[in-house]
């Protein structure tokens, strides 16, 4: 008789991560000093129904009119719809095969919801609305031990399998770029249809140039750069827009994940230097901000601190930044998701 996979995948994926992704100082701090931006938090922004809770807010995204996605991990992978106002929609996508074990959720420049999901290995797209699912990217492992079958085999080509993904991003012409995260250490691109383009990165976690050891987080700029969140490494790298090495930035501490402003204008990356899992000895004094730079790397500012009480930061996992002066977090030990504005105007160390 076969037995069912789903409690060894899901015991893999609770186990420890590996010990190369302790927590890392920002550098930027021993060298010159960060301006501190001011911010205002909103207390109590997303408001569930009666008695319904949040468990780990993996994924935060924003579409076009200003609705909110956050795919969250509970007794059941969950993917919720708020309004601008943070008040509760409706749940998308109860049910759906391609959700065991959430990690991300981003919306494209056409409002598509696309998630990924750790568990099932599956990046998904569903249409504006919620109630199609237009693609999947990925396959999800068998509940058996395996199938058997005659003749040669005729499983997909690796550039198709993907190893607990972590993330997605788009460039201006819809093609899709997903960070590969933690077992194939690497970045693949497909285009618009799903078809495999390029990839950068190798199964073996590396430190150098193309090596990668968790990339965590990803987005593309509209002039098609791709950043990457080298989690492990505690550094972002960018690529070009067919995956050929430029530069990494490796002063902004443990690189969780990362997120490029949308809005009209300028363009602005926030990197978050987020305490790790567990607070192990010494974390609470050197993470927990969230950085704001040029996409050349060169600091504008930082906000936020380590601390289990709001409005402080408990392992931001993943965060939108739509709007560069509005800040939505999803954190994963405190089971929260937060909102904060900020002003242009940098203040003194400590002010808020």
């Amino acid at each position: 008789m076969k037995k069912s996979l789903a409690p060894a995948i899901l015991a893999a994926l609770l186990a420890t991560i590996a010990p190369g992704l302790s927590q890392q100082r920002a550098t930027i701090n021993d060298t010159q000093t960060v301006a501190q931006l001011p911010y205002q938090a909103v207390p109590g922004f997303f408001k569930l129904p009666r008695d319904e809770f949040l468990g780990e807010v993996q994924g935060m995204a924003s579409n076009s009119k200003g609705q909110l996605f956050l795919f969250v991990r509970a007794p059941q992978t969950r993917l919720l719809q708020f309004d601008a106002n943070g008040n509760f929609v409706k749940e998308i996508g109860k049910g759906f095969y391609g959700f065991l074990y959430a990690h991300s959720v981003r919306v494209d420049r056409h409002d598509n919801i696309w998630t990924v999901d750790e568990g099932t290995n599956i990046v998904a797209k569903f249409d504006p609305t919620g109630s199609k699912v237009l693609m999947v990217i990925g396959v999800r492992p068998p509940v058996s031990d395996g199938i058997v079958a005659g003749g040669p085999s005729t499983g997909p080509d690796e550039n198709y399998i993907l190893c607990r993904p972590s993330d997605v991003a788009f460039d201006m012409q819809d093609n899709v770029f997903i960070s590969d995260g933690y077992c194939n250490n690497r970045v693949v691109k497909y285009d618009r249809n799903g078809r495999f383009v390029a990839k950068n990165g190798q199964r073996a976690v590396g430190t150098g140039v193309n090596q990668y050891n968790l990339p965590h987080g990803i987005q593309v700029d509209k002039a098609g750069n791709v950043y990457v969140a080298d989690r492990g490494n505690g550094r972002h790298v960018v690529l070009d827009n067919n995956l050929v090495w430029k530069t990494a930035y490796t002063q902004y501490g443990s690189a969780w994940s990362n997120c490029i402003s949308t809005a009209p204008g300028k363009q602005y990356l926030f990197m978050t230097n987020s305490n790790p899992n567990g607070n192990p000895p010494g974390s609470w004094a050197i993470t927990g901000q969230i950085y704001k730079a040029e996409l050349d790397g060169t600091v504008i500012g930082k906000f936020g601190q380590a601390g289990k009480l709001a409005p402080n930061f408990q392992v931001v996992h993943m965060f939108d930044c739509r709007n560069p002066d509005v800040i939505f977090t999803g954190e994963i030990e405190s089971w929260r998701a937060q909102k904060f504005t900020l002003r242009t105007t940098a203040a003194p160390a400590g002010a808020r």
